[in-house]
């Protein structure tokens, strides 16, 4: 069994002499978050940002054009596509969509591995998006971010893995050092990235089942019960009264006995979300 502290002292140490680069937001990325948060940038402004990244404009818009967002007209240019989806939510797709992007492996060995974090991360963050639509003070589009992100920290981690030969010849000790090691470094990326605490706090918790938020309910509550209900969903092994005793579900209100995706158009608003970061 590998010490997690000492691989965890090795980790930031690559990482703090460029050995293993943590994934950076590329720079459209960038400029659209600082276009938003000056608040009197137009779409027009916005639509111009990302119409230098020719994959990321296309990829825009097919998402306004997707079952969960589309309206009676088709949309063919990246200003109505802004206008649409509003500049708010445009910011949390383009991170979103840039995360897909990151999630990719840097040799076949560990390509499924990958793969295998980038779809639960947006099964949890389809299941993150339907949570929050009824919330008065959460947005559902930065609960859906939130549960994209929540296990980013797995990525440097699996790319170090790649020099351990016993983490690569045994999965269960990978699990088991990226669950321990995850929520510090998801951590450390979304400070480095200069995202919010609200979202900070995410990869910093997500394994956190003690988690208690100061008042109303928070992202981190949000992103726990998806993956409690994601749980439920593979192999229907938490039973009632385990959930009921835990604070984040109790906060977000679900009878312990409701599976969410047998709500009337739940299991379609996931289907499709996961078919717009499935590709």
């Amino acid at each position: 069994m590998i010490d997690e502290n000492q691989f965890l002292q090795k980790l930031n140490d690559a990482i703090d002499h460029n050995r293993i680069t943590l994934p950076t937001l590329p720079e459209v990325a960038l400029k659209v978050r600082d276009a938003v948060e000056r608040e009197q940038s137009s779409a027009n402004q916005i639509a111009d940002i990302i119409a230098s990244d020719a994959a990321l404009s296309a990829r825009l818009l097919q998402v306004a054009n997707s079952p969960l967002y589309r309206g009676r007209v088709t949309i063919d240019n990246l200003q109505m596509a802004v206008a649409r989806l509003g500049v708010r939510l445009v910011r949390s797709l383009v991170i979103s969509l840039i995360m897909q992007q990151i999630f990719q492996a840097t040799s076949d060995l560990l390509d499924a591995k990958f793969r295998q974090v980038w779809e639960e991360s947006v099964e949890i963050a389809a299941l993150s998006r339907v949570l929050a639509a009824n919330t008065d003070h959460l947005d559902k589009e930065q609960a859906m971010l939130a549960g994209l992100i929540h296990n980013i920290g797995a990525l440097p981690i699996l790319a170090f893995a790649e020099s351990h030969d016993e983490l690569l010849e045994d999965a269960e000790e990978l699990d088991r050092i990226i669950d321990a090691l995850s929520p510090r470094i998801g951590q450390r990326i979304l400070e480095m990235w200069d995202f919010p605490e609200s979202l900070i706090r995410v990869p910093a918790n997500f394994l956190n089942l003690d988690y208690t938020s100061e008042g109303e309910m928070d992202y981190v509550d949000i992103v726990l019960v998806a993956r409690l209900e994601s749980q439920m969903n593979d192999n229907g092994s938490i039973d009632a009264t385990t959930l009921s005793q835990i604070p984040a579900f109790v906060k977000v209100g679900l009878e312990p006995e409701v599976n969410i995706i047998e709500i009337e158009g739940v299991a379609d608003d996931i289907q499709n979300i996961e078919v717009m970061f499935i590709s």
